[in-house]
């Protein structure tokens, strides 16, 4: 078991007297994921699984923490992640993921917004072999079975191509997938029409997958905010399956204050019968690019090389550039686009600024910004876009199948700090919700929601992700102008029974799994 000055913290088992645990958490506040009263207790860890929890552990640890005072949970669990930048990364020490673990982050989930790889297994064996700092659970991408099958082109497939991304769908599903995600706001995906989209969410559904999404409108881009819930529950009913809204929002000035519509139609469907659920971050900006806020999709037919041809001919360059002032307009002009991409002469501004800087137009000035990247075969386009309402963010946040997530993106504060945002924010600050709440919401909820095997809760038995914090000093440091500072407040957070975390410390360990879902009945055995 990795250790830490954490872990001498308490008296042992004493000399000669053997421990019947590993690690014994006494005396702190627990609140274990379900719906049940906090108590003041115990919780012993054996080996990668939880052995006690109550009110005094009936035997001794080989190491106690001294919770008093604290708070005891399960471990976080970020129900929609883009961590690849690090349990992907060609440095250990990057693996570790410490910008979630700091947050008392036990698992994340990979592959969101449709970029999960078909190849589930092969990919899940290299991540577990390199060695990742926390639980990984991944899902198979609508966008990139399409791109596999169609590249970037704006076309339905024929249906040789559809039987062939249906077949790696299954395939995916029979490897451990836990459902399909799709990002129909983003090109190439944009240009599925729903039909196709349900015709290959049918091979997730037959498996007992769920179907996770970035709607195709938050806004009003295209079918409108409300257009595109009604898309979304069309697909989950059409296909047979559960459905789950990715970081739910009403994003721009045209939908700021449709929080309430949003969801009374959620409302209607579960009503029905209708198994529906989602999950939101805390925080007024989103995280995109230039090229997804501003462009309009059909300008991005056919990838980097298309456009830049189109931009180079007067009149698509002319239809480009009026589509984007509209698209500017409903993000709320220039000054709520703040360039987070690092390295950049623009990091850290907002549009406003630059096009002041360079003494031209917003308009001129993304352009600049987004041919720079294109040319260089992309990358220095995020940004952070200020276009959400707080009342809406909070109507959200106190549905009963709302769940935490981070939607953590590069150059985004919410990568480093969203849960103890959303804790000092909204549960001591604000009064949004309560304590309770927020753990329900970033744990057990999120564990049914996902169907995850043993985890979620604090209960004998179940896998040992375990975290204790200080409730007074859990706290985000990330910002807008300093997104990659890491949180603090966690004492200790275990990940399968291994020590993550200690007083706001990654140690290194690298105890995190791949959490694949058993092999559905009409799958070859694995």
């Amino acid at each position: 078991m990795a250790t830490g000055s954490l872990l001498a913290i308490g008296s042992g088992a004493g000399a000669g007297a053997p421990a019947e645990y590993d690690v014994v958490i006494h005396g702190g506040t627990i609140y274990d994921g379900s719906e049940a009263r906090p108590f003041v207790g115990d919780v012993a860890l054996a080996g990668d699984k939880i052995a006690y929890v109550g009110p005094k552990a009936p035997g001794k640890g080989a190491r106690t923490i001294d919770a008093k005072g604290m708070i005891v949970t399960p471990g976080f669990i970020d129900a929609h992640t883009h961590a690849d930048v690090f349990i992907r990364s060609a440095d250990p020490a990057q693996r570790v993921n410490a910008a979630w673990l700091d947050q008392g982050v036990s698992t994340v989930m990979i592959g969101v917004d449709g970029g999960g790889t078909p190849d589930v297994a092969e990919d899940a064996r290299k991540l577990e072999a390199s060695g990742i700092g926390t639980n990984a659970v991944p899902f198979v991408g609508f966008g990139a079975v399409r791109q596999r099958v169609l590249g970037e082109d704006a076309r339905a497939p024929d249906g040789a191509e559809l039987a062939r991304m249906k077949a790696l769908v299954a395939k995916a599903m029979c490897e451990g997938a836990t459902g399909l995600s799709a990002g129909l706001f983003y090109a190439p995906q944009s240009f599925a029409k729903t039909e196709e989209v349900i015709a290959v969410a049918r091979e997730a559904a037959v498996r007992g997958g769920l179907y996770d999404t970035h709607q195709r409108d938050e806004s009003s881009y295209s079918i409108g905010l409300l257009g595109s819930v009604d898309e979304v529950l069309r697909i989950g009913r059409e296909a047979g399956m559960p459905v789950h809204f990715a970081h739910i929002k009403a994003l721009g000035v045209d939908v700021q204050g449709e929080a309430a519509a949003v969801i009374a139609r959620i409302d209607k469907a579960r009503a029905a019968g209708q198994d529906v659920t989602a999950d939101q971050y805390p925080w007024l900006a989103s995280g995109s690019s230039l090229d997804a806020s501003l462009l309009p999709r059909w300008s991005v037919d056919g990838g980097d090389k298309a456009l830049l041809a189109r931009l180079d001919d007067p009149a698509a360059a002319a239809r480009i550039r009026t589509e984007m002032v509209e698209n500017l307009r409903r993000r709320g002009g220039a000054p709520s686009l703040l360039l987070t991409a690092q390295g950049y002469p623009w990091t850290g501004k907002t549009l406003e600024q630059m096009a002041a800087e360079w003494k031209i137009d917003p308009i001129e000035a993304a352009l600049k910004i987004i041919r720079q990247s294109a040319e260089k075969g992309g990358g220095g386009t995020d940004v952070a876009s200020f276009n959400m309402a707080e009342s809406d963010v909070e109507l959200f946040m106190k549905q009963p199948w709302i769940v935490t997530s981070s939607d953590g993106s590069n150059g985004h504060p919410r990568m480093y700090a969203t849960f103890p945002e959303k804790y000092v924010k909204y549960v001591k600050q604000r009064k949004t919700i309560d304590l309770a709440t927020f753990v329900r919401q970033s744990t057990g909820r999120v564990a049914d929601i996902y169907r995850l095997d043993h985890r979620g809760y604090l209960k004998a038995g179940n896998f040992a992700d375990v975290l204790v914090f200080s409730p007074d000093r859990f706290a985000p440091r990330a910002d807008y102008v300093h997104p990659r500072e890491l949180s603090t407040g966690v004492k200790a957070l275990f990940v399968n029974g291994k020590l993550a975390v200690s007083d706001s410390q990654a140690t290194g360990a690298s105890a995190g799994r791949v959490l694949l879902r058993t092999t559905p009945k009409d799958c070859p055995a694995r």
